[in-house]
């Protein structure tokens, strides 16, 4: 599915070089949620910006299903850290907007958007503007918008991180029962260990910079999971201790 062969990132200033990632190599199944993890500034976000098409590997490859990724795609979602939200439309025609701009015909999709609505709890909140609703709300509606073109794959920069800490835990189980049901393909980048366990197939532990990939760690824990108390907390602290280990190295 997505194939990252040998990437690398060197930024070049005035200042001098600066190198972000090195000689990453990873593939990422489909259907496949892989979450990201890493110290601050080890090149989780430029990585994911490489396989959006954001930004040119200065080294290496990246392919999706084989076509090297030479720029945006429609095929690929990316939801950020805000949700950026339209104030000025509703709800509704912030989740359509994706429509206008590929000019599909509105009426192909509507009926696409008010599942989506309905699966994130939002078909009550269809006609409000986005200063009406809660942060969480927010990036409900933000997900709706890149779920609607149904991608192949869906790169989230950190999408909860702006939010307190029981609308974190509740959105994170609800992008679990989204993932679940849709079977997109994901990357998603995250400081939080049990979020990442919570969440993950894989997780992908990179160094500190210039960032490698240092671990690829399998959370073999069935689903669905919860943050509270359940009959695999044994497996959960042994997972959440790895990574813990891994970041500190």
């Amino acid at each position: 599915m997505i194939n990252i062969n040998g990437a690398g990132q060197t930024y070049r200033g005035k200042r001098g070089t600066v190198e972000a990632l090195q000689d990453i190599n990873l593939t990422v199944g489909r259907g496949e949620f892989l979450t990201l993890i890493g110290r601050s500034g080890c090149g989780k976000s430029t990585l994911l910006n490489m396989i959006a098409g954001l930004l040119k590997p200065t080294a290496g490859e990246i392919t999706i299903d084989g076509t090297p990724v030479t720029g945006p795609r429609r095929d690929v979602a990316m939801v950020f850290q805000r949700p950026a939200l339209l104030p000025w439309r509703s709800v509704e025609k912030n989740v359509m907007l994706p429509a206008e701009i590929f000019g599909w015909r509105k009426t192909d999709v509507r009926e696409r958007a008010d599942r989506l609505l309905e699966l994130t709890g939002l078909t009550a909140f269809r006609k409000r503007l986005p200063h009406e609703l809660s942060g969480g709300m927010q990036q409900r509606v933000s997900l709706c918008r890149a779920l609607i073109q149904q991608p192949t794959v869906m790169l989230m920069d950190e999408p909860f991180s702006a939010l307190d800490a029981l609308t974190r835990e509740e959105l994170a189980v609800e992008l679990q029962r989204i993932h679940l049901e849709m079977q997109t393909t994901i990357v998603f980048v995250t400081h939080s260990i049990p979020e990442a366990v919570l969440l993950a197939d894989r997780v992908a532990v990179l160094s500190s910079r210039p960032g490698r990939l240092a671990e690829l760690v399998e959370i073999e824990i069935p689903r669905p999971r919860t943050f509270g108390h359940n009959a695999h907390m044994e497996q959960v602290t042994a997972a959440s201790a790895r990574l813990h280990d891994l970041l500190l190295v």
